[in-house]
């Protein structure tokens, strides 16, 4: 165990780069290409980075409502969070599910997979902690609009609200940034184009905690 932890340590990916500069690719991205050429198909990447700015007030505040409200106030980890899940996973006898704070869907979407397995939680652990080391939480939050997983071929919430709505992020009403939250949990099933109930009960739950 401490070999290996030693080995993951040092491939670490190198993130302080990210405080000044975009990525121009994530992980995700690239699983989602690999998805589409095995099904013999291609995939157009709708993807823009915005700064915070431009990102409406109304959004944040509805995606941090929906995803992480404690992240201006954590270190990385959100310890009531993950007691809470695995305390319904242990009733429920399933493996734990949800709790990840903004800081480590960022690890995640940028550097890892959607696989759920012991090794790739305890390298999100470490990357979630150099994230949160070297680069400031406006950052973090930042990174995450502009590279979140927000439908086919689509991410960060300027892609979306384009993508979705016809307007840049900016222009982007109350309704719309629900909207655009309820995206995030599961995007590709649940989304503004697919309209289901659960994306429809989970835009209403947002906007009424958000507004």
């Amino acid at each position: 165990m401490l070999s290996w932890l030693a080995l993951t340590w040092a491939t670490l990916p190198n993130v302080s780069k990210l405080a000044e500069t975009w990525p121009d690719t994530t992980a995700y991205m690239h699983i989602r290409i690999a998805e589409a050429a095995r099904r013999g198909e291609g995939l157009d990447l709708r993807h823009r980075p915005v700064p915070l700015h431009e990102v409406p007030r109304s959004l944040r505040r509805a995606v941090l409502v929906s995803e992480d409200a404690a992240f201006f106030d954590h270190s990385g980890f959100d310890w009531y969070e993950l007691r809470a899940a695995i305390q319904k996973a242990w009733q429920e006898r399933e493996a734990p599910r949800g709790a990840s704070t903004i800081t480590q869907q960022l690890a995640r979407n940028l550097y890892l997979s959607p696989r759920r397995s012991l090794s790739r939680k305890l390298r999100e652990a470490l990357i979630t902690r150099r994230l949160e080391r070297k680069l400031s939480k406006n950052r973090i939050f930042e990174l995450y609009l502009s590279v979140i997983e927000l439908g086919k071929g689509v991410f960060g919430v300027d892609a979306a609200a384009r993508y979705y709505f016809g307007v840049p992020v900016s222009g982007a009403s109350a309704s719309q940034a629900a909207m655009l939250a309820a995206t995030i949990p599961s995007p590709l099933r649940d989304n503004p184009a697919t309209d289901t109930r659960r994306f429809r009960w989970r835009t209403d739950l947002i906007a009424g905690r958000a507004f």
